[in-house]
């Protein structure tokens, strides 16, 4: 029934810092209607999961955590770098893949992966 991931939504307290940080952070082309669509590529895929509220993955006062996955996690951390975002968390690999987390202008916790 379900043919694929259609969005995701939230309210900010600062619409423009928060458009440009995405744009010039993350190389998302936020266009007039503040949102972008990112078409998946057939090695994609989009995870789908619940955390108990006491779980210490990401921060529990916070609801959401987005996961993008990138296509080289080492060229990322240059553009990251390169542009002053520090990590917030060191990278870690797993049977997963690669991670590394940075917090967006409202201090989110974002999840960049390397499958």
């Amino acid at each position: 029934m379900i043919k694929g991931f259609g969005g995701v939504f939230w309210r900010t307290k600062n619409l423009e810092a928060v458009k440009k940080w995405y744009s010039e952070v993350l190389k998302l082309e936020i266009n007039d209607w503040n949102m972008t669509i990112i078409k998946p590529q057939p090695e994609n895929e989009t995870i789908f999961s619940f955390f108990t509220e006491d779980d210490n993955y990401f921060p529990t006062e916070q609801q959401v955590m987005l996961n993008f996955q990138v296509e080289n996690l080492t060229e990322m951390m240059k553009h990251l770098e390169q542009i002053g975002v520090p990590l917030a968390k060191e990278q870690e690999a797993s049977e997963f893949g690669k991670f590394i987390w940075i917090k967006d202008p409202e201090d989110r916790l974002i999840e960049l992966w390397e499958k």
